[in-house]
């Protein structure tokens, strides 16, 4: 196949690559012809889709045993089906009621009194109360080791039962984002009492994946498929869809396929399919697509504390070298908008006006000169002191959107004089390198809201975390991780802008990432699926709002769509 041969045509340190326009081009030319090929030979071979009350999705691997107070292999959309919230981040930006129908902050801003909602109750009939709450939240706190990310966990003092429906949060010092940490997926979720373990810590396991939300995972097959069921009991919009069957497809061309077959009903999410693969479906009139707002930014991280990365002119040669204009337009086919900073200017205190770094390799290449890295007229690479100008970059290898992005960037930097090794590995030793900051360059996206600037920037601080491992060699990092520190508990709001520009641009100045784009997801699905639209997120999607139109329903679609409007 094309798209193989392509593969196989490029070396780890690129010494087969043309120039990067036209490996961009023919790229995209071969994959476009490789997937239509495949399609269109998968029609022949169409099959139906479940019935008519059940929705088929897809995702990478299973979801995992939906621990809501613990991360991998747990995955986020699947915790946010069964879990909820006391209260939810919304689309405009704010903080909306949800377990929680109401709740006052003291002038001091270190007692919280929720009130919560009467009559809710978890999909095993357990009543929904300020002791399941409080349950909660303590087993969360005791496991504080695992949540150092999020600040808010170190943060509480005492979390206290007023009655059955009311809880307080008592805090140790005024925090500003408490609302914005509580509407997370994870870890301030709630299971059923029923199914704490034994010991009561939720660290340990739980017994079932137990919540108050919309549906409950009935079944899971491993490498299959995970099935969910219509939480009969649930307090909210009661969804028409019965049952949500999530099928584990590992690689985005063969969701395609099964897509265009009928075995799946709807495509959502970012790199569920290839930019290339969803403009044919755009293209089709028999299917409905869109793209989301942007959701966070797709970067690397540069390490400033092992190997040439600790350079701050490599750093900024990097930025300067990779044409990111050309990789939006030719990788990702303008699905996503070029990024020239860490956090999006649309985020809460990030329109600091950041002067972008624009493509120069001839600046790129003065730099490098000016630093002592240089070649010859017949070398290809550049180095200094005998040491070679040689970088690694790492990414997840089953992506092949990752793979592309790396490949073109290591074209960019080939030209100007900078060795690229690409290493494709699996998840797990991915995540590996970037605890133990085993890199010189890695993919290190951002979160999105509602996590934007404040627990993103929190994460920083976490040695486990990339971020933390790529700003490690920064002489002013101790800096940094104070300034963090204090705007979390500021009160004043000027002094909480203050430090989020020092924060932003002293690692805007230190080039420690390369922003590449703003992350969109893709949505396609066919005419028989109403009410499909983004949510204000990028790890919860509103299956309950979905109408299949061959259900019997009794309504016309367009009452359908009102009636998904109505969700709480």
């Amino acid at each position: 196949m094309a798209f193989l041969q392509v593969t196989r045509a490029v070396s780890t340190d690129g010494s087969v690559w043309r120039t990067n326009r036209a490996i961009v081009c023919e790229w995209g030319r071969r994959m476009r012809i490789w997937v239509l090929a495949v399609v269109l030979v998968s029609a022949a071979a169409a099959v139906p889709a479940a019935g008519p009350q059940t929705l088929v999705y897809s995702w990478s691997g299973n979801v995992g045993p939906l621990n809501p107070h613990l991360y991998s292999p747990n995955q986020m959309f699947a915790q946010a089906m069964v879990y909820e919230p006391l209260v939810r981040y919304t689309a405009e930006g704010g903080i909306a009621p949800w377990l929680a129908a109401a709740w006052e902050i003291s002038a001091d801003r270190r007692i919280y009194t929720f009130h919560l909602r009467h009559e809710v109750s978890f999909s095993d009939g357990t009543p929904f109360t300020a002791q399941a709450a409080k349950k909660n939240f303590d087993t969360v706190i005791a496991n504080g080791r695992s949540h150092s990310w999020l600040a808010l966990v170190a943060v509480i003092a005492e979390v206290r039962v007023i009655d059955d429906h009311t809880l307080q949060l008592i805090l140790k010092q005024p925090y500003y984002p408490v609302l914005e940490d509580l509407a997370l997926v994870r870890p301030f979720r709630f299971l059923s009492p029923a199914a704490f373990p034994p010991g009561g810590q939720t660290a340990d396991g739980i017994r079932a994946p137990i919540g108050t939300g919309p549906w409950r995972l009935a079944e899971s097959r491993l490498g299959e498929y995970d099935l969910f069921l219509r939480n009969e009991r649930y307090w909210g919009f009661r969804p028409k869809i019965e049952r949500i069957r999530v099928k584990v497809i590992s690689d985005p061309n063969t969701c395609a396929v099964a897509f265009q077959a009928g075995e799946i009903d709807l495509i959502y999410g970012d790199d569920q399919i290839s930019p290339f693969t969803y403009m044919l479906f755009r293209g089709d009139r028999r299917y409905s697509s869109g793209t989301s707002p942007p959701l966070a930014t797709r970067a690397l991280a540069l390490n400033s504390a092992h190997g040439p990365t600790r350079e701050i002119a490599v750093r900024r040669a990097i930025q300067h070298a990779v044409d990111k204009e050309a990789l939006v337009k030719g990788v990702l086919l303008d699905t996503e908008t070029r990024a020239d900073t860490l956090l999006s200017p649309t985020r809460p205190y990030c329109n600091l006006g950041l002067t972008p770094r624009g493509h120069d390799p001839a600046l790129a290449e003065r730099l490098l000169d000016d630093a002592g890295w240089r070649r010859t007229d017949d070398e290809r690479f550049r180095s200094k002191a005998g040491r070679p100008l040689s970088l690694d970059l790492c990414f997840i290898g089953k992506s092949a959107l990752q793979k592309s992005i790396a490949e073109v960037v290591q074209a960019d930097l080939q030209q100007v004089g900078i060795r690229v090794l690409l290493k494709g590995v699996e998840e797990d030793m991915f995540g590996k390198y970037q605890k133990e900051g085993a890199f010189h360059m890695i993919f290190n996206d951002t979160w999105g809201p509602p996590y934007e600037p404040h627990a993103y920037c929190s994460s920083m601080r976490v040695p486990s975390h990339a971020d933390y491992q790529a700003q490690a060699g920064l002489p002013m990092k101790a800096d940094i991780d104070a300034w963090i520190a204090r705007v979390l508990v500021s009160t004043d709001e000027n002094e909480r802008r203050r430090l989020y520009r020092e924060i932003l641009s002293t690692l805007h100045d230190q080039a420690v990432y390369l922003p590449i784009s703003y992350t969109t997801g893709l949505m396609v699905h066919g005419p028989d699926l109403a009410g499909v639209a983004y949510g204000p997120t990028r790890y919860e999607i509103a299956f309950e709002a979905m109408v299949k139109k061959q259900a019997a329903t009794g309504l016309s679609p367009a009452t359908e769509g009102h009636h998904a409007q109505l969700h709480p």
